[in-house]
C-alpha cells in the first residue's frame, strides 16, 4: 500500500523538484495531486520521469480530507491560509516556507541530523523544512558536533539565484544577456545587478544590521542542533543559477584534527567528502546540480583559535535545501508514524 500525497505549489521550482524526487526515489504512492494557485489550474505537469502527467488542481477548491501528506512549496502567504486547513483535515503538512520554522509546537527537521524530533509533529500536524542554507550546513556540522562539541560557527554563504525562485534565475539570464549585447539592465528581483556581481543582502534587513536570511541560519541551527552553539552568518547572493556554497569556520570544545574530521565526514549520512589538496580537488556548485549529497571539501585546521577547523560545503539548494529534504521528511514520517501495509 502507498500514500496519498499532495504537492502544493507544484508548478514552482521547488514543487517541480518535489515531484521529480518523489518519482526518482520511488516513494510509495497510491495517488498524487499537483496543487497550485488558480492561474495554474488545468495546466499539465510531468510527474518526474515516470511518464505520468498530472493536471494541476486549484488550491482554493482542494479538499485535503483523506490525503496522508501535503508537501507545501507555495510560500508563506498561501501556506498561512491552507496549511492549517490541511492539518485540520488530518493531512500531515511538510512545509518548505519559513512560516512555522520557529514555532515551538512544530518540529524543524533535517532527517540526517534530528530525526527523533519528528515525533512532535502531532501537536499541529505540521512539520517544517529548514532554510536551504541552514539545511546543508547542519548536515555537515552534526557528525563533527557529536565528535568534538561545537562552540561557535562563522559561516559565509555564496547563494545561487534559484533561491529567489524562477524570477531570480530569469533576472540573471536577462542581465547577463544585456551585458553582452549592450542592452539596458534592470533590477526587479535583486536590489543591485546580479550578473557579474555579488550582493551581500538576502531577505530584509533587521534592526541589528543582519539580514533575515542570516538570522534564519542562526536560530534554525540552534533549534535543529543545539541552542548553545553560537552562530555568525553573512549571506551573499552570487551569479550562479543553482547550488549554494558555504565557507564554514568551526570552533570546537575538544581537539579535532583535519584528518579526524575528514574520516568522520567520509562516513556521515548525506555527505560526500571530496577533498584533494590539488587543482580540481574540490567541488563547486555546477558539479552538485541534480545531486542529493552535501559535498565537503577543503577541510583544514584553523590555527588562529584553539580547536578550529575550516571547510567548504556545497549542495544543490533545490534538492537538499528544499525538495529532497521535504521528501526525506515524508519518508521518515512514513517509517515512524504513518506505516502502510
Amino acid at each position: 500500500m502507498g500514500y496519498k500525497i499532495a504537492v502544493v505549489g507544484a508548478t514552482g521550482n521547488v514543487g517541480r523538484e518535489m515531484l521529480n524526487i518523489l518519482a526518482e526515489r520511488e516513494f510509495p504512492i497510491d495517488e498524487i495531486a499537483a496543487v497550485a494557485s488558480p492561474r495554474s489550474t488545468g495546466s499539465e505537469i510531468d510527474f518526474g520521469d515516470s511518464g505520468k502527467t498530472l493536471k494541476v488542481k486549484n488550491i482554493e477548491h482542494f479538499d485535503f480530507t483523506g490525503w496522508d501528506m501535503a508537501l507545501f512549496a507555495a510560500g508563506s502567504e498561501p501556506t498561512k491560509i491552507y496549511a492549517p486547513k490541511a492539518a485540520a483535515a488530518g493531512c500531515v503538512v511538510i512545509d518548505n516556507s519559513s512560516l512555522y520554522r520557529m514555532d515551538p509546537d512544530v518540529p524543524l527537521i533535517v532527517p540526517e541530523v534530528n530525526p527523533d524530533a519528528i515525533d512532535g509533529y502531532k501537536k499541529k500536524n505540521i512539520i517544517a523544512n529548514p532554510n536551504c542554507s541552514t539545511a546543508q550546513m547542519v548536515v555537515a556540522l552534526k557528525p563533527l558536533h557529536d565528535a568534538a562539541g561545537i562552540k561557535r560557527v562563522i559561516v559565509s554563504t555564496y547563494q545561487s539565484v534559484s533561491g529567489a525562485g524562477k524570477s531570480g534565475m530569469d533576472e540573471l539570464f536577462e542581465q547577463t544577456r544585456a551585458v553582452f549585447v549592450g542592452d539596458e539592465k534592470s533590477n526587479n528581483v535583486f536590489t543591485k545587478q546580479i550578473a557579474f556581481n555579488v550582493i551581500p543582502h538576502i531577505d530584509v534587513f533587521l534592526d541589528d544590521g543582519s539580514t533575515k536570511e542570516e538570522w534564519k541560519m542562526v536560530v534554525e541551527t540552534k533549534k535543529i542542533m543545539d541552542p548553545k552553539i553560537k552562530v555568525s552568518a553573512t549571506c551573499v547572493r552570487v551569479p550562479v543559477f543553482v547550488g549554494h556554497s558555504e565557507s564554514i569556520n568551526i570552533e570546537f570544545e575538544r581537539e579535532i584534527s583535519a584528518e579526524e574530521a575528514q574520516n568522520i565526514l567520509r562516513e556521515a549520512p548525506g555527505i560526500m567528502l571530496y577533498d584533494k589538496r590539488e587543482n580540481e580537488g574540490y567541488i563547486t556548485p555546477i558539479e552538485c546540480v541534480g545531486d542529493s549529497a552535501t559535498y565537503i571539501s577543503r577541510v583544514r585546521e584553523d590555527t588562529t583559535v584553539e580547536n578550529g577547523l575550516n571547510l567548504w560545503c556545497v549542495s544543490d539548494n533545490l534538492r537538499k535545501g528544499a525538495a529532497l529534504n521535504a521528501v526525506q521528511i515524508a519518508e521518515l514520517l512514513g517509517r515512524r508514524h504513518l506505516k502502510k501495509g
